[in-house]
C-alpha cells in the first residue's frame, strides 16, 4: 500500500466555529498521476488541501507521505517535505520582482560569513526556470506591473520550482486564457512523465476531462467517492456533485428588452493600445454580454463606465440625459453598480462582516438617505435589516450576518457582493467575470439572481471569458479584439464559431 500512493489522507476532519468543514474524508494519490478535486463552494476541497499543506490542522485523521506519517506545522513543513501549492487567491508580493517572489524565504546567499542575498544568482535562477518552462517574462518584471494572468503563471512557476513529489493545484487557470491553459497543461503532462503527483482543483468540466486520471468528488465536507475520469461525463459528474439530477445549466432569459437605458457613444482611452471609439446600447430588462480573448480590453472598457479609468473621447447617456462619470461615486448617482473580476482583490472586504460588505456602497455614497441620519451617523437598525433581507433573498449560506465574509465560499462571497449593489437601487448593473472561481451549483443560483433582476427591470451587462455561459445567459453578444468593437450579435446568432471569429478579428 505504501509504495502503490505518494500521499494517503485518512479520515480527515476539521471543525470551524459552527461548522464541520471535513467530515472524515480520505484520499489516496497515486505518483505520476492527475489527481481531480471536484465538488461545489463550500464541498471542503480547498480546506482539505490547506490541512495536506500544513495552513490548518486537521482535528482527527492522519497524513502518510512517501510511506510514512506526518504531521506539517506550518506551510514552510510542506515545502520542505516535498509538496507545493498554488493557491485560488493570489498569494505574491505585488511590489516586489517576479525573481524575488519565487525564492521567497529561500533566497540564495553568496559565500561568507555575511548571508547577503546574491541577487545575479537570484536572477539566472528565475531566467533559467522560466525559459525551462516557456514563460515570456523577465524575472526583474516588478508583480503588481502584471496581469492578473501573469501574476498566475509566476504562481505556477514558483509551485514547480520546489522540485515537489506532489503539486496541489487550486483553480490554477481561473486567469488564464486559452492559450495559458494549454500550456498549463503541458506543464502538468510534464509533471506527470517525471513521477509527480498532481491534485487538481477545478470548476472547469473539460479541463478534468483533458487532464485527469482519478476524480475525488466531495459534498458539503464528506467524500461522495473516486472514480476513474474515463467512466465519467459532464453530467454525471454535475449529479455527483451537487447530489441531485441537473436538467439544464442556464435559467430561461425570456424577457422582453425595453427602451433604451443607457447609450455608448465612441468611447476611447487616453492608452491607445486600450479600448477604442466603443459604442453600443443596452436596453431595459436584457442581458447584454461582452465576449473576447484576454487582452480584448473588456475590463478595462467597463471599468470606464464606472468612473475607474479616465477616457479622451466619448458620450454616455443615460434615460436619454447625457452623463459625466469621473469616479464610481458618479457611476453611482447614476444607479450604476460594477462587480469586479478580481473578487477578492478589489471586490470584497475579507475582513468586515457580511453586513458590512453588504453596506459598504450605500452607506459610503449615501444613496438611501434612511442609512443615515441628519448628523451621517450610521443608522444600524435599518443597515442591518437591510443586509439581512437581502442575503435571505439571494439565500447566502452564512453561520450569522456577523461572520467575516474571508469564511465564505466563492459563490456566497459573490452573492454579498451582489447585494451590496442592490443596495445602492441601481437600475444597470455591470459584473464582470460574474462566476470565476465558483462552482456549477452556484453558478445556476447566480444564473437565476441575474434573470430574476431583468424580470424586475434591472438592466445588465455581463463581460464573461466562458462562452458556454456568454451564449446561454446574454440576449445580445458584443465582442471586442485588442480593444476594439468587432461586432454585436442577437442570440439567434450568437454561436461559439461566430463569436470566435469577431473575436479574432484583429490579431496579429
Amino acid at each position: 500500500m505504501s509504495d502503490e500512493y505518494v500521499l494517503r489522507m485518512e479520515g480527515i476532519t476539521k471543525q470551524f466555529p459552527g461548522v464541520l468543514a471535513l467530515d472524515n474524508v480520505s484520499i489516496n494519490v497515486r505518483p505520476g498521476t492527475v489527481h481531480a478535486l471536484m465538488g461545489e463552494n463550500g464541498a471542503g476541497k480547498s480546506t482539505l488541501m490547506k490541512c495536506l499543506f500544513g495552513m490548518y490542522h486537521p482535528d482527527g485523521g492522519r497524513v502518510i507521505f512517501k510511506g510514512k506519517e506526518v504531521k506539517f506545522h506550518d506551510a514552510k513543513d510542506a515545502l520542505e517535505a516535498g509538496i507545493s501549492m498554488i493557491h485560488q487567491e493570489l498569494s505574491n508580493v505585488p511590489h516586489r520582482t517576479v525573481a524575488q517572489n519565487i525564492w521567497l524565504g529561500r533566497e540564495p546567499v553568496r559565500a561568507g560569513k555575511l548571508p547577503f542575498i546574491n541577487h545575479h544568482k537570484m536572477i539566472e535562477d528565475t531566467a533559467h526556470l522560466l525559459k525551462q518552462l516557456d514563460m515570456p517574462i523577465s524575472p526583474s518584471a516588478r508583480m503588481a506591473d502584471l496581469s492578473i494572468s501573469a501574476q498566475q503563471t509566476c504562481e505556477i512557476a514558483k509551485a514547480v520550482s520546489y522540485g515537489a513529489a506532489v503539486v496541489v493545484m487550486d483553480e490554477p487557470t481561473s486567469s488564464l486564457s486559452e492559450k495559458e491553459v494549454e500550456h498549463l497543461f503541458k506543464i502538468v503532462n510534464d509533471l506527470r512523465s517525471q513521477g509527480v503527483a498532481v491534485i487538481y482543483i477545478s470548476h472547469r468540466m473539460n479541463e478534468i476531462f483533458r487532464i485527469a486520471d482519478e476524480v475525488t468528488v466531495m459534498r458539503d465536507g464528506t467524500k461522495v467517492g473516486t472514480y476513474p475520469a474515463s467512466e465519467l461525463n459532464e453530467d454525471k459528474l454535475i449529479n455527483l456533485m451537487i447530489g441531485r439530477v441537473t436538467t439544464q445549466r442556464f435559467p430561461p432569459v425570456d424577457t422582453v428588452p425595453g427602451e433604451v437605458c443607457l447609450k455608448v457613444e465612441h468611447l476611447s482611452s487616453p492608452n491607445p493600445h486600450s479600448f477604442q471609439d466603443i459604442s453600443f446600447d443596452l436596453r431595459k430588462s436584457e442581458i447584454l454580454g461582452i465576449g473576447g480573448l484576454v487582452g480584448a480590453q473588456r475590463s478595462e472598457m467597463v471599468e470606464a463606465l464606472f468612473g475607474l479609468r479616465a477616457v479622451t473621447v466619448g458620450e454616455i447617456t443615460v434615460h436619454g440625459k447625457k452623463v459625466k462619470i469621473r469616479s464610481p461615486r458618479d457611476a453611482i448617482k447614476n444607479k450604476i453598480g460594477l462587480i469586479t473580476e478580481d473578487r477578492r482583490g478589489t471586490g470584497i472586504f475579507p475582513l468586515l462582516s457580511i453586513t458590512k460588505n453588504t453596506a459598504i456602497a450605500a452607506v459610503t455614497t449615501n444613496t438611501e438617505k434612511k442609512y443615515l441620519n441628519k448628523f451621517r451617523l450610521i443608522r444600524h437598525n435599518e443597515v442591518e435589516k437591510m443586509a439581512t433581507g437581502l442575503s435571505l433573498l439571494l439565500r447566502t449560506k452564512t453561520p450569522s450576518m456577523n461572520t467575516q465574509i474571508q469564511n465564505l465560499s466563492g459563490g456566497n462571497q459573490q452573492k454579498v457582493i451582489v447585494s451590496r449593489w442592490l443596495m445602492t437601487l441601481p437600475d444597470i448593473l455591470i459584473m464582470d467575470e460574474p462566476t470565476r472561481g465558483i462552482d456549477v451549483g452556484a453558478k445556476y443560483e447566480i444564473y437565476t439572481i441575474m434573470t430574476e433582476l431583468v424580470k424586475e427591470g434591472k438592466s445588465i451587462i455581463m463581460v464573461s471569458s466562458e462562452m458556454p455561459e456568454l451564449i446561454g445567459m446574454s440576449q445580445r453578444v458584443m465582442v471586442l479584439c485588442n480593444g476594439r468593437l468587432t461586432g454585436i450579435l442577437d442570440k439567434k446568432d450568437a454561436d461559439q464559431e461566430s463569436i470566435m471569429r469577431l473575436a479574432t478579428k484583429f490579431s496579429d
